[in-house]
């Protein structure tokens, strides 16, 4: 795997993007989106970023044998380790941008927001234990 020159700002990116295609492509109607093929890229682009963040700052990838992939336990319990007050919002990231965005193409406009805030609360999260 490529080492990112700052995978912060990597992350952060992702979480542009998905909010870019959105705003440019979802088109909303009231407080839906009205297709929700965009919001499944924007919850799996921003679940992304997420992990992006993650893995600079916690060790998950680094007990893995080659070619292994690692889990949502793998990044939770590492999180727990780490900061246990995090294990709420990465469990909120994660069932919201990469079960309910990402898998359901949930076209909520409240619901997409506030996943995309979950994922911007983690990756503000790694910006701060980040040693790059």
């Amino acid at each position: 795997m490529a080492v990112l020159k700052n995978p912060i700002r990597e992350a952060e990116r992702y979480l542009s993007n998905a909010r870019q295609a959105l705003s440019e492509k979802a088109g909303k109607d009231g407080d839906y989106y009205t297709d929700t093929k965009y919001v499944k890229q924007a919850g799996n682009s921003a679940w992304n970023g997420v992990l992006v963040a993650l893995d600079a700052v916690l060790p998950v990838r680094e007990s893995l044998k080659k070619g292994q992939r690692p889990e949502f336990k793998d990044y939770l319990k590492a999180i727990a380790q780490k900061d246990r007050k995090m294990t709420l919002p990465l469990l909120g990231a994660y069932e919201s941008l990469h079960k309910t965005l990402g898998y359901d193409g949930n076209p909520r406009y409240k619901m997409v927001q506030d996943s995309l805030l979950q994922g911007k609360i983690i990756i503000e999260w790694a910006d701060k234990h980040y040693k790059g």
